[in-house]
């Protein structure tokens, strides 16, 4: 699933990616949004659409200071969010944002994902921070998460939720899955006595992987 050039073939992909996220209850009920870039605008979803159950009329066309373009429909509460990411990242295409449990566990405990527990978290995230609480879909919450987009592809937010761009909507499904999945591990790991991070060795080879991506 790439983002995609033609709008239809864009709206279908989302839809399917919405799928996907509510099938792994990644995305329960109406939370979270998916936008990707188009042009110049942006295509989201749009105010109270459940992503697992998307159909095209679930979309709007807006521009980088949020406005529809011909349309009557109102866009996801949480478009300033997407808008500061794509503005900061010319490499972002594609914006997931979700609720799954064991991210959302970390982001209501205020607890970041930067402990250098997994090689494959250093690899694909160099850890996945954790932005201060704001007001959701305020213009606060935005700016608070939007420190970390010019180091960090995704990003947990303070009792909200999850937040990760990529250049195509597969990538990050792939990657949201990733942290989702080390998130549990690492809750499990509580239950043997903790995790035991990587030495500092051991993280920097790891890391010197990322730039050969």
């Amino acid at each position: 699933m790439g983002c995609g050039n033609d709008k239809s073939e864009i709206i279908k992909n989302i839809i399917e990616t919405g799928r996907i996220l509510g099938s792994k209850n990644y995305s329960p009920g109406y939370s979270g949004n998916i936008s990707t870039r188009y042009g110049e605008n942006i295509i989201i979803t749009t105010s109270g659409s459940s992503n697992g159950y998307l159909s095209p009329n679930d979309f709007v066309e807006i521009d980088f200071r949020g406005k529809p373009i011909n349309s009557g429909k109102k866009p996801s509460s949480e478009k300033l969010l997407h808008i500061e990411f794509y503005k900061m990242r010319s490499d972002i295409n594609c914006i997931i944002h979700v609720h799954p449990a064991g991210l959302s566990a970390f982001a209501a405990a205020g607890k970041d994902l930067t402990a250098p527990v997994m090689a494959e978290n250093v690899f694909y995230f160099g850890g996945i921070p954790l932005a201060e609480y704001a007001m959701p879909s305020s213009k606060e919450l935005a700016a608070n998460t939007a420190k970390f987009f010019n180091k960090y592809d995704a990003v947990l937010m303070a009792n909200h939720g999850f937040i990760i761009g990529s250049s195509s909507l597969y990538d990050a499904c792939q990657k949201l899955e990733i942290a989702e999945e080390y998130a549990k591990t690492v809750i499990y790991t509580k239950a043997l006595g903790g995790a035991i991070p990587l030495n500092g060795i051991e993280t920097k080879k790891i890391t010197a992987m990322r730039s050969l991506k």
